[in-house]
């Protein structure tokens, strides 16, 4: 059984311009299904595929099920079977050890960018870049699934 243990933030985006990330990479996901118990997710980021079942959030912690799909594959997917699209590139930064996943969205999300962490548990500490603003690991409106039914832009 894959556990995540993720917490999210809302990103400043005044000292965020000044980072240079390590890595950058252009993602495509969509949603099959999307419900309070479970979501499974398309995803293409660059030239590969993926699909990813998720269990409900508790606290920051759910379970998570990723397995590599052909990118031919996850484009058909989202295509033929899903509706809602999100679309973000996402920068890798290294901060004093710690990998920070920071997501700049597009399209009906443009203007949101948030920052994740992932963790080995949740009574892990970490130390938070000057970049990363409030924690909103626990709003259910910044899940992805969500941003697809009611997008940043129409709040």
């Amino acid at each position: 059984m894959a556990t995540e243990i993720e917490y999210k933030y809302l990103v400043i985006p005044d000292i965020w311009k000044h980072v240079t990330p390590s890595r950058s990479v252009e993602i495509r996901q969509a949603y099959l299904q999307t419900d309070p118990e479970k979501t499974i997710r398309v995803r293409t980021k660059d030239m590969s595929g993926f699909i990813t079942i998720k269990g409900k959030a508790v606290g920051a912690s759910r379970l998570e099920f990723e397995y590599e799909i052909p990118i031919a594959d996850a484009n058909e997917l989202i295509n033929k079977f899903c509706s809602n699209l999100i679309e973000k590139t996402r920068h890798l930064v290294t901060h004093q050890g710690y990998t920070w996943e920071v997501d700049e969205f597009k399209g009906l999300n443009e203007g949101l960018i948030v920052a994740e962490i992932e963790l080995t548990n949740e009574d892990e500490k970490y130390p938070i870049p000057n970049w990363v603003g409030e924690n909103v690991t626990d709003d259910l409106r910044y899940a992805n699934s969500n941003l697809t039914i009611k997008p940043f832009k129409t709040w």
